[in-house]
Order: structure tokens, then C-alpha cells, then sequence
């Protein structure tokens, strides 16, 4: 776990622990961008921010995975690609929510729990849950 808190990416991993999700956002160009990366994808610029996002999005794609890679992941358990309201994707998976009812364009919200890595990590559920 330790390559993943390196300076680069030690602000989104502490935001996680805080339950909240951070997004990097060009100072030059104003776009947000994930996976974390010490300079701007859009304008190549390595004047940036850490911004807190809004947690909301909707599923862009997924896969219902039946096997997992280890026995840390217990199937079947939904890897979605999430694209949050921002405009930037990131992988997540969803919970809270049957495989079966999991759908492209679900209106969903972040929320916050432990990976089977042990980090803690963006969980996204169904953006229903919220008013429960």
C-alpha cells in the first residue's frame, strides 16, 4: 500500500479516509481530471488544486464479476465505471444495490468504505439510498 501514498496521490487517499471525494483541477485550463497525476491531461500544465467533487454520478458502464481475482474479492460483486457529474470516470464498485438491478445511466452517490486491500476507498450505491 505504500506506492500507493506517494505525493501525487497522498491528498485523494486522505480525502477517502475523510469521506471526501477529491478531484485534481488545472488552475490554467479549470478542468478536473481523475486518476491523480502531477500535471493537467487537458493542457499539460503542473499548476493544480485539490477540489472536493460533488459525489454524484451515474453509472457509465459495468460488469458483474462471478469469479474474483482473489479470495479477498467475494463475488459477485458489481465493478462499475462511474461517471460523476464533474465529467471525470473513475472505476468503483457499486453496493447497496442487487447485481441484477445495476443499470447504465443509474443515477448514483458516493459513499465510503474498506477496500479488500484496506484502504479505504469511493463506493458508489444508488442515488435512492440517500433519501432512505
Amino acid at each position: 500500500m505504500t506506492q500507493v501514498l506517494n505525493p501525487v496521490s497522498r491528498p485523494f487517499w486522505e480525502g477517502c479516509e475523510a469521506g471526501v471525494l477529491r478531484l485534481q483541477r488545472c488552475r490554467t485550463c479549470h478542468r478536473p481530471w481523475f486518476y491523480p497525476r502531477p500535471f493537467c491531461p487537458h493542457c499539460l500544465s503542473d499548476a493544480f488544486e485539490w477540489v472536493g467533487a460533488s459525489g454524484q454520478g451515474s453509472v457509465y458502464s459495468f460488469s458483474v464479476v462471478r469469479r474474483g481475482p482473489s479470495p479477498a474479492f467475494t463475488p459477485p460483486f458489481v465493478l462499475a465505471l462511474i461517471e460523476l457529474k464533474e465529467g471525470v470516470r473513475l472505476l468503483s464498485w457499486i453496493v447497496e444495490c442487487a447485481a441484477e438491478d445495476v443499470r447504465v445511466g443509474m443515477p448514483v452517490s458516493v459513499t465510503f468504505g474498506p477496500s479488500p486491500l484496506g484502504l479505504t476507498v469511493p463506493l458508489f450505491r444508488p442515488a435512492a439510498a440517500d433519501n432512505a
